[in-house]
C-alpha cells in the first residue's frame, strides 16, 4: 500500500485531548468505562441507522437533500467518533496506528486484483 501516512497526524491526538479536557472539566471520567463507552458507540450507531431504516437508496438520496436531516446525521457520526476516541483514550490506544495497521492487514486480505468491485469476504475471494 503506497498511500499510507508516513507520519501520524496530530489531528486525532488533538481531538482525543479535546475530548479528554471536555470530560475532565465535567468529572465524567468515572462514567467512561470500556463497557459504558462501547455501549454508547453501539447506541449512537443505532441512532444513525434509524435515519435510513426502511428507506430505499432513492429515498435516502432525497432525504439527504434536507439540511436538517444532513445535520442530524452529522451529529450522530460525531457522537460515534467521539465515543470511539473516548474509548481509545481509556484503553490507551494509538488510534492512528491501529487504523494504519488495520488497513495494512486488509490490504493483504483484500488484494486489489481479487477484491476490486467485489463485496465478497476475504476467505471466499
Amino acid at each position: 500500500m503506497n498511500n499510507l501516512p508516513s507520519d501520524k497526524t496530530t489531528a486525532i491526538e488533538d481531538l482525543k485531548n479535546l475530548l479528554r479536557s471536555f470530560r475532565d472539566a465535567r468529572n465524567w471520567k468515572q462514567f467512561h468505562t470500556p463497557k459504558n463507552l462501547s455501549n454508547a458507540i453501539s447506541i449512537e450507531a443505532s441512532e444513525l441507522m434509524e435515519h435510513f431504516l426502511w428507506k430505499t437508496d432513492a429515498d435516502i438520496d432525497e432525504l439527504l437533500k434536507d439540511p436538517l436531516v444532513q445535520s442530524e446525521i452529522e451529529e450522530e457520526l460525531a457522537d460515534i467518533l467521539c465515543f470511539c476516541l473516548n474509548l481509545a483514550n481509556v484503553l490507551n490506544v494509538d488510534i492512528a496506528q491501529a487504523v494504519t495497521d488495520k488497513i495494512k492487514k486488509n490490504d493483504k486480505k483484500y488484494p486489489v486484483e481479487k477484491a476490486k468491485g467485489q463485496h465478497t469476504k476475504y476467505n471466499k475471494l
